[in-house]
């Protein structure tokens, strides 16, 4: 079955500490929805305060992801499985009501170890 990866960008979550606390309870929802339904493999958010990305080149040198040009790092992030593009745009859908923000989605490619 498909896998999609479904994400936001860091920082557009913007709410107040009670909007925080309730998007945190209805994201959960959804969560606990999606493993019932066989649908969610793994996720989480990404705290960018605490943790720093870095880019691997293909020489085996880590670069500090501070280029201004680039887009915002992810904010947090699922991989679920669907049937469908529709489907899995349909579990963003009810991502984005959690979290209160708008969610990307990405068709993995297959991969026959999974």
């Amino acid at each position: 079955m498909p896998r999609y990866l479904i994400s936001f960008a860091d920082g557009t979550m913007n709410l107040s500490p009670d909007e925080l606390a309730q998007a945190a309870v209805d994201s959960h929802a959804v969560v606990e929805e999606a493993k019932k339904a066989g649908a969610w493999i793994f996720g989480g958010g990404i705290d960018s305060g605490v943790v720093s990305g870095v880019k691997v080149t293909t020489d085996g040198q880590s670069v500090a992801l501070t280029d201004p040009g680039r887009r915002p790092p992810v904010g947090g992030f699922c991989v679920v499985k669907a049937a469908s593009y529709e489907e899995a745009c349909a579990w963003a859908a009810k991502i984005a009501a959690g979290c209160r923000c708008d969610q990307e989605v990405w068709e993995l490619m297959p991969d026959d170890a999974m």
